[in-house]
């Protein structure tokens, strides 16, 4: 039995064990973690896009990431 179907079966064995209303809030949270989930794009989507910048230009945008994230600019707004 894999992990996905034990956690599956264990769900529905406390949901079972739940008053109708409680498992009414149950699936409506499931739902909104479903939607609240960012969707992505599979990697061999991506694919297309390997090797298409230089590896200078990864390191400025990676240098500029690091030295100019976490910092409040307080005059910026």
């Amino acid at each position: 039995m894999t992990e996905v179907s034990t956690i599956k079966q264990d769900i529905a064995r406390q949901l079972d064990q739940l008053p109708l209303e409680l498992q009414r809030q149950v699936l409506d949270f499931a739902h909104a973690l479903g939607r609240s989930f960012p969707k992505g794009v599979q990697g061999k989507r991506l694919l297309g896009f390997s090797g298409i910048m230089e590896t200078e230009d990864i390191k400025a945008m990676s240098e500029a990431i690091e030295s100019g994230c976490e910092r409040v600019d307080m005059n910026g707004w």
